[in-house]
C-alpha cells in the first residue's frame, strides 16, 4: 500500500499560479505511475496528469502549456506547477498512485484550489 498526502491548495486570482504537492509513503518502490485528477463541482472527475516511473508525462490536451507535473524522486514527492489559472480551473485536485502488480488505484485526500476573478 501507498499513502499519499496533497498540499499546497488554496485562493488565487485568476492569472496567478499554485504549485501542489503529493508526497507518497508506504510501498513506494512498487510505484509506477503518479499523477494529479482533478473534480469540480458538478462535474465528474478528469484526468490533469500523470508521470510514470521513467519520467514520462502525459497531460490533459486542455491543460498543456499552462501546468506542469514533476518529481523529486529521493523523497518519493509529485508537484503540479500550475500556471495562468482561470476561473474553469478551481477544483478539488487528487493525487494518485498505481503500483506494479496492483490492480487499484490509490488516492489522496484532496486539495481545494479555488480560483477567483
Amino acid at each position: 500500500q501507498v499513502q499519499l498526502v496533497e498540499s499546497g491548495g488554496g485562493l488565487v486570482q485568476a492569472g496567478g499560479s499554485l504549485r501542489l504537492s503529493c508526497a507518497a509513503s508506504g510501498k513506494t518502490s512498487s510505484i509506477n505511475a503518479m499523477g494529479w485528477y482533478r473534480q469540480a463541482p458538478g462535474k465528474e472527475r478528469e484526468l490533469v496528469a500523470v508521470i510514470t516511473r521513467g519520467g514520462s508525462t502525459n497531460y490533459a490536451d486542455s491543460l498543456k502549456g499552462r501546468f506542469t507535473i514533476s518529481r523529486d524522486v529521493a523523497k518519493n514527492i509529485i508537484f503540479l506547477q500550475m500556471n495562468s489559472l482561470k476561473i474553469e480551473d478551481t477544483a478539488v485536485y487528487y493525487c494518485y498512485s498505481m503500483l506494479s502488480g496492483e490492480w487499484r488505484t490509490y488516492w489522496g485526500q484532496g486539495t481545494q484550489v479555488t480560483v477567483s476573478s
